[in-house]
């Protein structure tokens, strides 16, 4: 019994011996476990400093303890007081370029898109939906001059004095040239930049027609040498001053001119000038216009007191004239046309002078056709004044590029004779069925908005078409950024 008490006592000696050095000595299983190779996500920083207010930011978690609530340990819930998030990702910060051309991607997305659902989309109320047989494709057109009015920003550069920069003739048939330099440096308008950095395009606000009426004063020489320094010397400053021309090669940038040696202007250094977007009447494609590149403007004499052109129109039934020119025998088109009609036959009316009781705007409104062959160049105001008249233009000229031929057919509104066909004038027109003649001339009605011009510009406009043009020359280039 002795025996078997001894023993008892010797074991459970042993028991809390072991006890005693289990609880002192720390001794478990977690001493041997690195914890640099497994972290714990939800272990707060050695900073023993830490109190209740600190929000720790641990790589992706964020701590706040504010939320542990010690009264009751037991229930503490750490999905309560973790909330895990995402690593902050750094933000991408887009360059001024780059989120012009993100904006013109877009542009070119929804004109997509129209095309091919044959619809439109757009922030507010149109006022005017383009649709018929004048347009090639009128939903394409229509989205276009939609995003153009939403995205739109030109900078005008602010350098140079006027009289050669910054204003221009708003009469005459050089009228556009100043009209539109004055429309686009109104501070109203709202195409406007107001910084260049947001700009899509930059315009060179020259006037070629002040270059020439200052700097050819008097009038005794054709040399082009002071017309090109201007260009050259204003080009430079831009390009020197800012960044925009060299990031493009010029690409951005365009001019306007309805000059006839407008199109001769990049003649002193065109590698420089190559990808200039150049705004011309004369827009003769033997002469170095550029269809895809260059805008065509109609040539369009503005009358000294008013805009509207003037329109005496007649019922079809009242036309009496078969077809009708009045004009000088100015160039080798109208030699021609003079020598093979002139008084030969009383349907074909071509005239040089019109005697003082007769006149030219009512006998366009009496006439079925109007021709409109070139004169020197290949522009001329016959074709917007045949227009209102209601009358169907007949283009005569070789190597023209149409005005807004973008968007426009110009098959569904006037008819073209090569200078070649001259002498074939008359049969060309008869054959011309009269089914086709009143579709001809629905179409010269429903084109007359396009070759308005109004103060200030309305959309649709001929100042409006002229932006359109050169808006879908900057789409057509995507900028490197």
């Amino acid at each position: 019994m002795a025996n078997s008490n001894t023993t008892s006592l010797l074991l459970l000696s042993t028991f809390l011996i072991l006890i005693f050095i289990y609880f002192n000595f720390d001794f478990h299983q977690n001493q041997f476990i690195d914890t640099n190779l497994l972290p714990n996500p939800f272990q707060p920083s050695s900073n023993n400093n830490i109190n209740n207010n600190t929000n720790i930011n641990n790589s992706s978690l964020i701590i706040n303890y504010n939320q542990v609530h010690h009264a009751n340990i037991d229930n503490i819930s750490f999905y309560g007081i973790i909330k895990v998030s995402k690593p902050e990702k750094k933000k991408n910060i887009k360059s001024d370029l780059e989120k012009i051309e993100d904006e013109m991607a877009r542009a070119r997305a929804s004109i997509r898109k129209a095309t091919r659902n044959k619809n439109y989309t757009s922030e507010k109320e149109e006022t005017f939906v383009p649709r018929g047989h004048i347009y090639r494709n009128p939903y394409a057109f229509h989205q276009s001059h939609i995003e153009m009015e939403k995205r739109l920003k030109i900078w005008v550069y602010k350098e140079g004095e006027a009289p050669l920069v910054h204003q221009g003739p708003v009469k005459g048939i050089y009228g556009i040239e100043g009209t539109f330099i004055e429309e686009i440096e109104n501070g109203l308008n709202k195409f406007i930049a107001k910084s260049p950095n947001e700009a899509h395009l930059y315009f060179l606000p020259i006037s070629v027609v002040q270059v020439v009426v200052l700097l050819y004063r008097p009038f005794i020489s054709f040399n082009r040498g002071p017309l090109h320094r201007v260009l050259m010397d204003y080009a430079n400053v831009v390009a020197h001053k800012y960044p925009f021309w060299n990031r493009s090669s010029g690409a951005d940038h365009f001019m306007v001119s309805c000059h006839d040696w407008a199109p001769e202007i990049s003649d002193i250094n065109p590698k420089f000038f190559e990808n200039l977007i150049r705004g011309l009447c004369n827009a003769n494609t033997s002469e170095g216009f550029q269809p895809n590149r260059d805008v065509s403007i109609p040539e369009v004499n503005i009358p000294a007191s008013h805009l509207e052109q003037p329109s005496f129109t007649s019922r079809l039934s009242k036309r009496k004239i078969f077809a009708f020119f009045a004009g000088g025998v100015h160039g080798l088109v109208r030699r021609k046309l003079f020598t093979h009609w002139k008084d030969k036959d009383p349907e074909i009316q071509v005239n040089e002078y019109l005697s003082k009781d007769q006149n030219y705007y009512k006998l366009l409104g009496q006439s079925k056709f109007c021709l409109c062959p070139s004169g020197y160049e290949v522009a001329s105001p016959r074709i917007v004044e045949a227009i209102f008249a209601e009358c169907v233009p007949v283009l005569i000229k070789d190597n023209y590029s149409l005005p807004f031929n973008d968007v426009l057919d110009w098959a569904q509104f006037s008819v073209y004779i090569p200078v070649a066909k001259i002498p074939e004038i008359k049969a060309i027109l008869k054959g011309i069925s009269s089914k086709r003649y009143l579709r001809l001339v629905d179409g010269v009605r429903s084109v007359k908005r396009h070759f308005s011009v109004n103060k200030p510009a309305q959309p649709f406009d001929l100042i409006h078409m002229v932006l359109h043009s050169v808006w879908l020359r900057r789409l057509n280039v995507r900028l490197p950024y």
